[in-house]
């Protein structure tokens, strides 16, 4: 999140030095500083989101391990534990909220219509990063619960 915050900054940033004529029909100033303070934001969220997650890992709570390519191929492993093995850290209910993340994303019915300018993909956007982020960590907790199972240090 800090990486995708600083981006947004820069990108405001580049629209109020470089920028003079309207984008997308809205001012130039307005939509630099737009991006600069959603950029700030997300910035700010992602600094908080890493010291709880140090906090965390401080009381032992088990922590998710593994890069992006492990989790991906570690969903069908997990999916499947959950299924046959009885893997219960995932829940049915957060399956069910999995599965109407993809069917809202999917679906042309949006809560905010994408004839909208900017903020019409702002309701996509975060059903999708919430989906991304949940099914990692869950993917991320299931490389931590293998690693254990087979007695291999979880980092």
């Amino acid at each position: 999140m800090v990486f995708f915050g600083g981006l947004l900054g820069l990108m405001g940033l580049a629209t109020l030095v470089f920028r003079d004529a309207d984008v997308v029909g809205l001012p130039a100033p307005g939509v630099g500083g737009a991006f600069l303070v959603v950029g700030a934001g997300f910035v700010g969220v992602g600094l908080l989101r890493r010291a709880a997650r140090k906090r965390r890992a401080a009381r032992g709570e088990p922590v998710p391990v593994g890069d992006v390519f492990e989790r991906a191929r570690a969903l069908p492993r997990m999916l499947r534990a959950a299924k046959a093995e009885g893997y219960t850290a995932v829940s049915g209910g957060q399956k069910t909220l999995w599965v109407l993340a993809l069917v809202y994303l999917v679906s042309p019915i949006d809560i905010l219509p994408e004839f909208l300018p900017v903020i019409g993909v702002a309701d996509d956007a975060g059903v999708g990063v919430w989906l991304l982020t949940s099914v990692s960590t869950a993917a991320g907790l299931y490389l931590r619960h293998e690693r254990e199972r087979r007695g291999l240090p979880p980092a």
